[in-house]
């Protein structure tokens, strides 16, 4: 009996140990992600990075993340990776969350959540530009066959209601991977920069990527606040017609309108209306139908004429004659 109680409590504990194996984990936890920073790397663009949870349990669990963006529009997705890139506008400040949750598993339960701030970058209240508004032009390009339509670019804005008189305002614009500063202002008055025009960018016509355009300025008497917006280029596409557009839409127009007058004089010197579309004969009155006989009856004198009207009904009508003379 002494030698096999050893035995028998090995043997139990391997029986506990597999039974804790079977049943149901409620005690695994997942843990938040660490090292969870936000990076500008861009104008409007931004770098989502974190890292997993050195100290979670490996199990047989594939592991995500839900992202919650909380300013400055609130926004949510999941993903598997560990870093995400997102375009939005700065000038507000960007701040973001992050847990780790069950890829293949709904059953447990999520991680709680870490956080990261981009703050809004530094100003005077009042002093950014306000009222940005930026349009682009297409047109024809005959000078390169790799870029055959050049695109430019507008922008104007307003003065900061509170910026300094000596405040002068710079832009900038990204499509893409391409940043390009402004050459050619327009001033006011007080020889502030309220305009831009870029008469050619490296914007594409026909993409789908948005236009961020990035204000920011500088006095001596105070900190100017910067100013971001995006721009999807179907809200502010002024194309130009293409001219081989305008010619084929021209010979198009000139062919329908041949087409068609030839079509109606076949159809006039032929008749071919009457013989396609007979004329539907007229219904028969119910009451009564009357027919009408005019005879002419000359005279032996050129000046007298005799007329003579007569009045036919249907049978089992009187019939009645009147002389006109």
């Amino acid at each position: 009996v002494i030698i096999m109680a050893p035995a028998s409590l090995i043997l139990l504990g391997a029986t506990v140990i597999l039974q804790v194996d079977l049943l149901p984990d409620k005690k695994f936890l997942l843990l938040p992600p660490v090292n969870f920073t936000i990076k500008a790397i861009n104008l409007a663009q931004v770098l989502l990075r974190w890292e997993p949870n050195t100290d979670q349990e490996q199990r047989n669990v594939q592991l995500g993340y839900h992202v919650k963006i909380n300013a400055p529009q609130e926004e949510d997705y999941e993903t598997r990776n560990t870093e995400s890139r997102r375009i939005t506008i700065l000038h507000k400040g960007f701040s973001a969350s992050v847990q780790t949750v069950p890829w293949n598993d709904r059953s447990l339960q999520p991680s709680s959540w870490v956080s990261a701030e981009l703050r809004a970058p530094p100003g005077s209240p009042g002093t950014s530009i306000v009222n940005l508004t930026c349009t682009t032009n297409t047109k024809a390009n005959n000078y390169t066959h790799l870029r055959p339509y050049q695109v430019s670019l507008h922008c104007t804005w307003l003065v900061g209601k509170d910026a300094p008189e000596d405040t002068q305002y710079f832009l900038y614009y990204r499509y893409g991977s391409w940043t390009e500063e402004c050459q050619e202002y327009s001033k006011d008055t007080l020889q502030r920069n309220i305009a831009c025009w870029f008469p050619r960018t490296f914007i594409n016509s026909k993409g789908r990527d948005l236009l961020a355009v990035y204000v920011n300025g500088s006095s001596e008497e105070a900190v100017i606040k910067p100013f971001d917006e995006l721009f999807a280029l179907h809200a502010i596409g002024n194309d130009e017609q293409k001219p081989w557009t305008k010619w084929f839409l021209i010979a198009v127009m000139a062919t329908i309108c041949f087409i068609l007058l030839t079509f109606s004089l076949i159809c006039r010197i032929c008749h071919l209306w009457t013989k396609v579309f007979p004329p539907v004969p007229a219904p028969k009155s119910n009451i009564k139908e009357f027919f009408v006989t005019i005879n002419y009856e000359k005279t032996g004198s050129s000046e007298t004429e005799t007329e003579v009207i007569s009045y036919a009904e249907e049978a089992g009508s009187e019939t009645l004659e009147d002389s006109v003379f």
